[in-house]
């Protein structure tokens, strides 16, 4: 079938979307509304359409309600993908896995609230749906990226993604894709922290980490900032070599990727020294999200290339 010219658009529209609605769960969580509409899912208060008497309810629907969208909107991508390419087009593979991701995505929401993992909860038990859910995010940010990457066209040629197969993909760049979602995972630990356990001041705060007496989410916030600063040295050095070597592409890509971590760093340090105001959790975490799926991009890049054909689909191709 002919491929819709709108499609790439519709992937990145969906991509962008995606990422308001994760800064919007952020917010969920900073202001403690993740009980706002009770212990019901995917009712709000038992009620389709909830009494909205409490600042609580109000943000926590919206982001029932904006996840409900950013589910159909993730359907009517794959349907479109699956529509506007011949079969073996890695559109629709990674179009199938953003529909199974958000999918996962709303299970991993739902056990938040049905197990109480929200508001002022502390345990073990929330810290590792916490840490499930950031994956799955980063998974389903991954899938949609590379869903709109996949459409694209060079030449008169479909643009390829990884085939079913990553071999191509070397230990360096499954060392930074992995490095980056520990980062994140820590990150999404230490807000959690801050939000639960709020420090009066940057040197109380930096007692507080170091006290026998405090809870382990606010001991486990001193790992957030070295992990980050290793990952990012990590990621510079990946990067450079692209900035003088490779096609435009590479070339772009790695000087935006080295443009994100410096951003990040520099809002990392200013949430720091401002003891994470509601502003400045967001900013890290939309910078957080643009640095993972430039990150995502760079490594297909950098592994299959600009304009590569999975030689399963380019013989499809070749017989029609």
């Amino acid at each position: 079938m002919a491929v819709s010219k709108r499609f790439p658009a519709l992937a990145w529209g969906v991509l962008i979307y995606n990422i308001a609605v994760i800064l919007w769960g952020a917010l969920v969580r900073a202001t403690g509304s993740g009980a706002g509409c009770g212990g019901h899912w995917p009712l709000c208060n038992g009620q389709a359409l909830p009494l909205i008497t409490q600042a609580a309810t109000r943000i926590e629907f919206i982001h029932r309600v904006m996840s409900g969208v950013a589910l159909l909107a993730v359907v009517a991508l794959f349907v479109a993908a699956w529509r506007g390419f011949s079969k073996g087009h890695p559109a629709r593979r990674w179009a199938t896995w953003s529909l199974v991701l958000i999918l996962t995505e709303a299970l991993l929401g739902a056990a938040l609230v049905l197990f109480g993992y929200v508001s002022k909860d502390q345990s073990g038990g929330r810290v590792v749906s916490l840490a499930l859910h950031l994956i799955n995010t980063f998974a389903l940010l991954a899938a949609l990226a590379l869903t709109a990457r996949s459409a694209g066209v060079v030449d008169g040629v479909k643009v390829s993604d990884p085939p079913r197969r990553v071999a191509n993909v070397s230990f360096k760049i499954w060392l930074a894709l992995g490095s980056v979602v520990l980062v994140a995972v820590a990150g999404a630990i230490t807000a959690l922290g801050d939000t639960l356990f709020p420090a009066s001041s940057l040197a109380a705060g930096m007692a507080e980490d170091f006290s026998a007496g405090a809870s382990f989410l606010v001991r486990l916030r001193v790992i957030h900032p070295a992990l980050a600063l290793a990952t990012a040295a990590y990621l510079v050095v990946l990067a450079m070599p692209g900035l003088r070597a490779g096609g435009a592409r590479i070339r772009r890509l790695s000087m935006v990727l080295l443009g994100l971590v410096a951003s990040q760093i520099v809002a990392g340090a200013v949430t720091l020294l401002l003891r994470a105001p509601l502003a400045m959790q967001l900013v890290h975490l939309l910078i957080a999200d643009a640095l993972w799926i430039t990150l995502v991009l760079f490594a297909s890049e950098r592994a299959y290339g600009v304009g590569e054909v999975p030689s399963a689909y380019a013989a499809a191709q070749s017989s029609v």
